[in-house]
């Protein structure tokens, strides 16, 4: 019997639907998951499939089911878990074998786990979903290169393509493909928390119907904003609940769960003093969603916070506007974050291949990330809203984000995300700002000192004696 060309552990949703990819595209591949029911239901449900799945009871007749040298992929839950695995599955294979953390690790656990492998690793971050995980996702690679690519014709060959080209790459050294993923997850965050906000408007400022919320979002979804988080919006306020025959949105508890990527992601950027001001909104709002007594209370002592706008309601094309302007602005800002971890880290990120790997199978692709792959791919150095493709896209935009945030204040709307993105939109086109204020009074209270337009610096003010 021929042996499997690659193995999986842990059959949860990802790691099937991952399975039934690699065999779809022609992959011999074994399996084995702790429950061995588990493993002997995926076979049978396989159908035609099964014939290349190799199912196996035990990790000793996992190893034995592929060829050397081998690669296993885990698809176990992000922690302890996967260091478990590891020290339980690392003497049973040769020097060099390949073991690939495909799960939502975070960076730095890579990071140690690759500095202390015995054998080849590799952390990989895969994006989409079940659905992309089954049919194509978006994979970022990252450890050795030469690791990467043993295993590089497997993984594009079950990647997302874009005209063809597979949107699977390595990234860089140690945990730099989880942390691509993190920022494409905090990247997440902001695009959803905007495209909700946009509907609260919609709903609360302007009395849509969620059905009249899905022609909105459907008929974006044919224009600039074409991605699959507007297209998907459409067709959850489209739903309708089966059990009531209410729109699905009526029914649905207005507290938000997170798994902790885009929580990772404001972490670290405060770590590289990198500005993602979108992201951190995206975040704080999803565990504000969660309040939801508070909230109630909140309500009950100052009132309702939206109402309705009246004649100052925004156009649907100023709202499309809007969207568009923040979404440049929260795609910047991840971007910059990504440039400054690959500094910090030695990583060598190419900001154009990381775009271009996230144009499809991934949850945040967009007909927006070609010409983001673009302007990058002509200075990686310069931040995305300084390209001239996308300086003309805000020029013509960011009176419409204005607009909105303002309309959303003035009827209590509560736009976190679009609001970050105007301020920093507005702190990065101002030239002179107030920190000097902040020097003043750091100096002032603790001689931290400060430096002068005259070039002169480590200067303190008359307080000082």
């Amino acid at each position: 019997m021929s042996k499997a060309e690659i193995g999986l552990i842990g059959l949860g949703t990802m790691g099937a639907a991952l399975a039934l990819n690699i065999a779809e595209h022609g992959f011999d591949i074994a399996v084995w998951n702790r429950t061995a029911s588990v493993t002997q239901g995926f076979h049978a449900s396989a159908g035609e499939l099964a014939a290349r799945i190799t199912p196996t009871e035990t990790l000793e007749a996992l190893v034995e089911a592929i060829a050397q040298p081998r690669a296993i992929i885990l698809m176990v839950p992000a922690g302890a878990a996967v260091d478990e695995q590891i020290a339980a599955l690392r003497p049973l294979l040769g020097p060099d074998d390949l073991i690939i953390d495909a799960g939502n690790a975070n960076f730095h656990d890579t990071n140690r786990r690759t500095r202390d492998a015995t054998g080849p690793f590799l952390g990989i971050g895969v994006s989409g979903g079940e659905e992309g995980a089954r049919h194509g996702p978006a994979i970022m690679g990252g450890g050795k290169r030469a690791d990467w690519d043993r295993v590089a014709p497997i993984l594009t060959a079950i990647s997302a393509k874009h005209d063809g080209e597979p949107c699977a790459n390595w990234m860089g050294e140690e945990g730099a493909g989880h942390f691509v993923k993190a920022v494409h997850n905090g990247i997440e965050y902001a695009d959803m928390q905007m495209i909700a906000e946009i509907y609260g408007i919609l709903r609360d400022g302007m009395g849509y119907t969620p059905d009249r919320v899905a022609d909105v979002f459907a008929r974006w979804n044919d224009g600039p904003l074409q991605s699959y988080l507007v297209e998907i919006s459409g067709k959850v306020a489209a739903a309708v609940d089966k059990k009531t025959g209410k729109p699905l949105l009526e029914v649905i508890v207005d507290a938000a769960g997170q798994k902790g990527t885009g929580r990772w992601t404001a972490i670290e950027a405060q770590h590289l003093a990198a500005p993602i001001p979108c992201i951190e909104a995206a975040v704080v709002a999803r565990n504000l969603s969660s309040r939801r007594d508070a909230r109630a209370e909140g309500e009950r002592l100052f009132g309702a916070g939206p109402v309705p706008m009246g004649d100052a309601v925004p156009s649907e094309a100023a709202l499309e506007s809007a969207l568009i302007c923040g979404k440049i602005l929260c795609y910047a800002q991840g971007f910059e974050m990504i440039a400054a971890a690959s500094e910090q880290f030695g990583w060598s990120l190419d900001l154009p291949t990381i775009a271009r790997t996230w144009r499809a199978g991934c949850i945040i692709r967009s007909a927006m990330l070609d010409d983001m792959a673009t302007a990058l791919a002509e200075a990686s150095s310069r931040n995305l809203m300084f390209a001239d493709f996308f300086t003309r896209k805000i020029q013509d935009s960011h009176a419409d984000l204005r607009q909105v945030v303002c309309a959303g204040a003035a009827h209590g709307i509560a736009l976190p995300a679009l609001g970050a993105g105007l301020s920093y939109f507005d702190a990065m086109r101002t030239a002179r700002g107030t920190a000097d204020m902040i020097q003043g009074q750091r100096d002032y209270f603790g001689l931290h000192g400060f430096e002068r337009f005259d070039g002169r610096k480590d200067q303190h003010g008359p307080w000082a004696g």
